[in-house]
């Protein structure tokens, strides 16, 4: 090129990151999600949740009847210590709703 100034500019525009694209942001939930009563579909709302992942976890809580505390999502398989850090401000665990006992 004639110009190095213009060299200059083009390579630096060149080595500047793009934004990223709408659908490669991370996904978040509008509000917590309960642990106990997710559905498959509102558990892939949490960030790096698929499909297989809300099963198991879906399969965990109706094997144990439940979650007591957040940390416990970290026994089911394919969640370690780093991605419930990134899951735990989106999680809550009320807990599962119990029929009410007859009366006397």
């Amino acid at each position: 090129m004639s110009n190095p100034i213009a060299f200059l500019a083009l390579a630096l525009a060149l080595a500047l990151p793009l934004p990223a694209a709408p659908e490669h942001a991370p996904r978040a939930p509008q509000r917590p999600v309960n642990l106990n009563t997710a559905t498959v579909t509102e558990l892939m709302q949490l960030p790096r949740i698929g499909q297989k992942t809300a099963e198991r976890i879906l399969a965990f809580r109706k094997q144990h009847g439940g979650f007591q505390r957040p940390e416990e999502l970290m026994n089911v398989k394919g969640i370690g210590e780093k991605a419930f850090s990134r899951l735990k401000p989106f999680l809550s665990t009320p807990p599962p709703a119990r029929p009410a006992a007859p009366g006397k």
